[in-house]
């Protein structure tokens, strides 16, 4: 299926411009980790994380002509017009500021709903924070976005314009995984910054389950899920993976899922130990972990 440009900007082109960018900016980390004598990459990792990327890469691929029918679908369904209420520029940062709203809500419940998280956590499970941390996709997210996103054209957005900004929105991701760009001022009120998603993966306790937003983090401040970054971030998982197999890394919370499930006494019960927070347990049972937090 043929995606059209928007404002004569193609997704092929924003990646010609932006992938050389965040090419030179893995240079200039790995220059600034030398000069300073400190480590921000290990070759186990980095090879987990292409590993991740090339399973992402392909399931992309394989379902993107069911995600743009899917939004194709829906915009049929639309309840504005937005292309003949908003003029071409506001329509861009409208586009921008939706789609991170929507990033949010993906986010979020990637993080609060267990299914969910067992296909989120592989890209929490690096001990590393570097720009490569950035391409540690889950295998299975593209087709578990399909859902969340789709309902973007019902607000009036056409799918052309959510697959070229989406583009923009996804390689601003790949700049906030960086240990080297200190806090930027005024500019943590409204921008998630380096600072600001570096506590998203952090796993001391106030910084667990911030800091959603992927471009606009004045959404996670309107929304009560705003942490800065207060103290030394320790990266991972609460109960580290200790593998960097992508095979593993996608499988474990799935395997810890059944399980589960194999020990549940009640319909509603194994309705939880799918859909309910990472770490729920009936309560005549004893916690193996803080509910909520990511395993």
């Amino acid at each position: 299926m043929e995606i059209r440009s928007f404002l004569g900007i193609t997704n092929e082109m924003v990646y010609l411009v932006g992938l050389p960018v965040v090419f030179a900016l893995i240079g200039i980390e790995a220059l600034v980790m030398v000069l300073k004598r400190v480590r921000y990459y290990r070759w186990d990792d980095t090879l987990g994380t292409v590993g991740m990327l090339a399973g992402n890469i392909a399931m992309g691929a394989a379902t993107k002509s069911l995600f743009f029918g899917c939004m194709v679908f829906t915009y049929q369904y639309r309840v504005f017009d937005l292309h003949a209420i908003l003029p071409p520029w506001l329509l861009f940062f409208v586009a921008l500021f939706l789609l991170d709203l929507m990033f949010y809500v993906w986010h979020r419940a990637s993080h609060r709903v267990r299914f969910l998280w067992a296909i989120h956590l592989s890209h929490h499970s690096s001990e590393e924070m570097n720009f490569a941390v950035a391409f540690r996709q889950p295998v299975l997210a593209p087709l578990f976005k399909i859902p969340f996103f789709s309902v973007l054209p019902i607000l009036g957005l056409d799918p052309t314009i959510i697959v070229v900004v989406g583009t923009i929105s996804t390689l601003w991701g790949v700049v906030g995984h960086t240990q080297i760009v200190p806090k930027l001022g005024i500019a943590e009120w409204f921008l998630n910054t380096p600072s600001a998603h570096r506590v998203h993966h952090g796993i001391n306790r106030q910084y667990v389950d911030k800091n959603y937003a992927n471009m606009f983090i004045f959404i996670d401040r309107l929304l009560g899920t705003y942490q800065p970054e207060m103290e030394p971030v320790r990266f991972g998982l609460i109960t580290q993976a200790n593998t960097h197999s992508p095979i593993t890394l996608t499988s474990m919370e799935w395997v810890k899922i059944w399980r589960d499930l194999k020990t549940a006494r009640s319909f509603g019960e194994m309705v939880l130990y799918v859909c309910g927070p990472p770490g729920w347990r009936p309560r005549c049972l004893v916690p193996t972990q803080t509910q909520g937090q990511r395993s």
